[in-house]
């Protein structure tokens, strides 16, 4: 018997419980159990990926919640928080001397004891294993294979964005000259781009796509997910729907439509303008010749082909709550007091409810953005899009 999971596997924890920074850019309150409570009972996510568990006051406060109590292993891998399944993970930077640039990738691991065990291996190969994204000095083929000892799940990060990615400088064309393209579990796609926009690119066409929030506040969770069709929310499960095994697999990826990305345009490096033209020598609005090459672009030189052979699941294009024009904290406190969680908001009430609760402009706006029909201004250079409030 399968059941409908709604997942986010790149959530970051910006301090420890002490108050020590994990990842430095993300907010003080995003702490563990803080992400918890809200993945639990706020947004009504069932799986989620933690991805600075290596962090050794981070696993302690793990093994405080499993110690009082309050979250339990699972037979199948993974760590049960309430209605919440933890699955730990870490973000790693690699720039070794086949990179063109830094590269952030996913590793996930079945039990917190192959998590600590990742953990002590790593704090030899970097600086710090206290904080976030850290680099790594190995390269990317050895570090693959000690997830894959340790039986975790390893998937590149936000491949397309411009900096720190797979493909926005790390290689010059192919995933190969980095990694052994069979110890990878899957592509995440990122903001900016979608499904659609990376059809044209072969040699991602054996990798099942993933998408989720890279969160650095507890706002952002569930900015993109994916519903799964999985027998129970676990990490072997989650590797099992990663791979398209016995019926598991990704129902839905849901994200925000590319032009609300932040580097989905090219733009110019000293100005901020949008640069349209193909391969401008000089910016025409400042005159200076430096770029930041956009998603869109960069996807495009990729594409090698016209028609995918591999059938992939939708690609909903859904704003979250806390973008849409009008609905501020206030209103979606409302809405979750009403209807439970974001999940359910966004997916299980209809118009008529939501007009019961909000004003009826307001339910219908909410309606048309979770629909993905609200006009948009496209993002670029590290600025985000906006939702049309005309």
């Amino acid at each position: 018997m399968f059941q409908t999971v709604y997942a986010d596997l790149h959530i970051h924890i910006g301090r420890t419980k002490s108050g020590k920074p994990v990842k430095i850019t993300g907010s003080k309150n995003l702490t563990l159990k803080n992400i918890l409570d809200t993945a639990s009972k706020r947004k009504g996510l069932d799986l989620i990926g933690i991805i600075d568990c290596h962090s050794p006051e981070v696993i302690q406060e793990i093994e405080e919640l499993l110690e009082q109590g309050k979250m339990y292993e699972l037979q199948g891998g993974g760590l049960r928080y309430e209605s919440t399944t933890l699955i730990p993970g870490s973000e790693i930077e690699i720039y070794d001397e086949n990179c063109h640039g830094p590269i952030h990738v996913l590793a996930y691991f079945p039990t917190l004891e192959k998590m600590k065990h990742f953990s002590k291996w790593m704090s030899n190969e970097l600086k710090n294993i206290h904080l976030s994204s850290q680099r790594i000095y190995c390269d990317g083929r050895t570090l693959q294979r000690k997830v894959y000892e340790l039986e975790g799940i390893f998937i590149p990060a936000h491949v397309f964005t411009p900096f720190k990615s797979l493909y926005g400088k790390g290689v010059k064309r192919s995933l190969t000259e980095v990694f052994d393209s069979n110890l990878i579990d899957g592509i995440e796609l990122g903001l900016s781009s979608d499904t659609y926009m990376v059809n044209g690119i072969s040699e991602l066409d054996r990798y099942i796509f993933v998408t989720n929030s890279d969160a650095h506040s507890l706002g952002k969770l569930a900015r993109e997910y994916q519903k799964m069709q999985l027998a129970e929310i676990s990490f072997q499960e989650l590797k099992m729907a990663l791979h398209e095994r016995d019926g598991r697999g990704v129902l839905a990826n849901y994200g925000l439509n590319p032009l609300l990305g932040k580097y989905h345009e090219s733009v110019c490096a000293n100005c901020s303008e949008q640069v349209v033209e193909e391969n401008p020598l000089m910016c025409p609005h400042c005159g200076k010749s430096q770029f930041i090459k956009g998603v869109a672009k960069r996807i495009k030189e990729l594409s090698d082909i016209t028609e995918p052979t591999r059938k992939r699941p939708p690609y909903i294009h859904q704003i979250p709550l806390d973008f849409i024009p009008g609905i501020g904290p206030k209103t979606i406190d409302k809405l979750i007091n009403a209807f439970g969680t974001e999940m359910n908001i966004l997916h299980e009430v209809s118009l008529e409810q939501l007009e019961q609760v909000i004003p009826s402009k307001l339910a219908n706006t909410l309606h048309l953005a979770r629909s993905g029909k609200l006009a948009i201004t496209v993002g670029g250079g590290g600025i985000y899009g906006k939702i049309d409030q005309s």
